[in-house]
């Protein structure tokens, strides 16, 4: 990535620049906790999910759960990332009331996974690449809930234990965008490889975001150096769940930092939490250093080994990740980057645009997907998997067009139809029923345009003076077929007869 600033922010007292990092932890896809073989299911009843390991009773021991080790390999490997043959797990000592232990198992300084990056495209198509520090593998806490009662507060116990993987970027991203895209490749990510699902609303994944600021130019002195110095003090806002919100916290910290330093203040490494309805963030605690945690060896832990062979079995069951898909997407079905990366962007939508493009125009697969079938699913909140249209329909639409049975417009209100459940039978079969097959018999047509000009004379001596003005006589002559007369016969037909070069 290029250390020239992506964006400046400009202060009472001059130029800014922000400096991100993410760490992201997604809820690891198993049926089981990362220690235990309590479930991992989400939407029990309260401390429904807990074993003896889970709530540390006196003598519990943990054991490593193999298929979560597996998932974090091939997390590791879809971000391009060093996957370590040697790690182990540590204590992380701090005292919470849903942390029954009194300690979290996480690790350290040996961590499962190592330095890697990904490539994000922003809006103006510009592809930076953000590094990724490491992922490790964590148990997660409990829940405290305090809203029960005026002056009691309850524990559930149901999501401790469960695995975390904790993706920590490097601090490569210079401005919201950048943050909100980050985080929104590294969903798709995880998704296409099944590590987890990456339902935000339901806590599975979330991130710490942290933000400094710091003179324009200080970053490439950071970069050539190494020394965070040069990067000002950072604040981490927890448990961010929703790429917007991202993006509003990254925004609202630069500038409250920038005010603050500008007013004579100084930032205080802290820790913040995000208020979504004010849309600002407010102290929580001071923030810990790692001797804070007095972290070391879990002594319940062999230190973690694994094969090279397992990694490479794992790498060959890995599936197409969205990059390459996108990249495949271009070269195959003569999409834009653009498109092909809205649809990349989603396995599902992925899936499904293929199939309506399997031996059809990709191009007008694509339109149709990204155009008529996403709005109508975005108006109506509804996910793709739950279309009304299924592919097969949508592509048997798109072959009535190609055959010039019916126009595009025609098209539109029979997908309509479909869209609502008015008609859900096959496409052609809405057509045959309803009568729209598209008018193709230039006879037919001849005699309506005949019509209309020896109604109108003047509209005709128009068009020999003003020749665009010839679109008048088009919609009069689909109106007068019901929008069935097939375009390309009516303008052909009009320009011939209206003497229209």
């Amino acid at each position: 990535m290029s250390a020239e600033p992506k964006k400046l922010l400009q202060g009472a007292t001059g130029d800014w620049e922000v400096v991100i990092g993410l760490e992201i932890h997604a809820q690891v896809s198993s049926q089981s906790k990362l220690f235990s073989g309590a479930s991992a299911e989400y939407g029990a009843g309260p401390n429904e999910n807990v074993s003896l390991v889970d709530a540390a009773m006196p003598g519990m021991l943990p054991v490593i759960n193999k298929y979560c080790v597996e998932q974090a390999v091939r997390t590791g490997l879809g971000l391009n990332a060093k996957i370590n043959l040697w790690s182990r797990f540590d204590r992380k000592n701090y005292f919470y009331p849903d942390l029954p232990q009194g300690y979290q198992i996480s690790q350290y300084k040996d961590p499962i996974v190592g330095e890697g990056e990904i490539e994000v495209e922003l809006d103006n198509g510009e592809t930076v690449t953000i590094g990724v520090e490491r992922l490790h593998l964590e148990q997660d806490a409990g829940k405290s809930i305090h809203d029960l009662a005026p002056k009691e507060s309850y524990v559930d116990l149901n999501r401790s234990g469960v695995a975390l993987m904790e993706i920590v970027s490097k601090p490569d991203m210079r401005s919201a965008e950048e943050g909100a895209a980050y985080f929104s490749k590294i969903r798709t990510i995880v998704r296409y490889l099944g590590t987890c699902d990456g339902n935000m609303d339901e806590g599975s994944m979330r991130a710490d975001v942290n933000v400094s600021v710091c003179r324009a130019g200080n970053y490439d002195k950071f970069r050539e150096t190494g020394d965070f110095k040069y990067l000002g003090t950072r604040t981490e806002t927890k448990n961010v769940n929703s790429i917007r919100y991202v993006r509003q916290v990254i925004d609202y910290e630069a500038r409250r930092q920038i005010e603050v330093i500008e007013g004579g203040g100084e930032i205080d490494q802290e820790t913040r939490l995000f208020d979504v309805k004010s849309g600002t963030t407010r102290t929580m605690r001071s923030k810990e250093d790692a001797h804070d945690y007095r972290y070391f060896p879990d002594p319940d832990l062999l230190p973690l080994e694994i094969d090279q062979a397992w990694v490479e079995e794992i790498r060959a069951s890995l599936p197409e990740l969205p990059d390459a898909k996108k990249r495949r997407f271009v070269s195959d079905y003569g999409l834009s980057p653009y498109d092909a990366a809205v649809l990349a962007a989603d396995k599902p939508s992925a899936a499904y645009f293929e199939e309506v493009a399997h031996g059809r125009d990709g191009k007008m697969a694509s339109n149709w997907v990204t155009g008529e079938l996403f709005g109508a699913l975005n108006k109506e909140n509804i996910d793709i998997i739950d279309s009304p249209i299924s592919a097969d329909h949508l592509g048997k639409l798109i072959d009535l067009i190609s055959d010039k049975t019916i126009s595009g417009k025609l098209a539109k209100d029979v997908f309509a139809l479909m869209f609502s459940g008015e008609e859900k039978s096959d496409p052609a079969e809405i057509v045959e029923k309803r009568g729209l097959k598209q008018v193709t018999d230039t006879g037919a047509i001849e005699a309506v345009i005949d019509e209309i000009m020896a109604a109108n004379p003047k509209q005709v001596e128009q068009v020999k003076e003003k020749p665009k003005t010839m679109g008048w006589f088009v919609g009069q002559v689909m109106q007068k077929t019901g929008g069935k007369a097939n375009p390309q016969a009516v303008n052909e037909l009009l320009r011939k007869k209206l003497g229209v070069e």
